[in-house]
């Protein structure tokens, strides 16, 4: 039974129709409803780890998401920010340490040699998570 979903977002449309499907899914199973960000840190060794985006950057996207599910009809949305150096192991292991059931997340549409070199970071969610996975295209 589904209780708690995770929709991981990027603040871009293809994160966004994922969001809408997973307030769609919350409100048809009562389920909480979880979006985080994960902000992906660059660097480190000799010198500092350096985040994709700024606090302000990730407050834009968590409130512009937040926002998505609200109009949708969700009354209560958890936000969190994962720093990780790997999109997929950040949301696979929010995931696993909140006891998340099902995530919902969106996929870029790439095809041919972008796919091959680029990698999908949905396909390895699917891959990796101990739970239900749905992609929203």
């Amino acid at each position: 039974m589904t209780k708690k979903i995770l929709c991981p977002t990027d603040g871009t449309p293809h994160s966004m129709l994922a969001v809408a499907v997973a307030a769609e899914l919350a409100l048809k199973y009562g389920a909480e409803l979880s979006i985080c960000v994960v902000n992906v840190a660059h660097g480190g060794g000799r010198g500092p780890l350096i985040n994709h985006w700024s606090d302000e950057e990730v407050a834009k996207i968590l409130a512009d998401a937040t926002a998505e599910a609200k109009l949708a009809g969700v009354a209560s949305v958890h936000t969190a920010e994962v720093v990780d150096r790997e999109a997929a192991s950040g949301i696979v292991g929010y995931a696993e340490t909140h006891q998340i059931d099902h995530i919902v997340m969106g996929t870029g549409d790439k095809r041919g040699l972008s796919r091959l070199v680029l990698g999908s970071v949905a396909a390895d969610v699917a891959g990796r998570a101990h739970c239900s996975v749905t992609v929203a295209r």
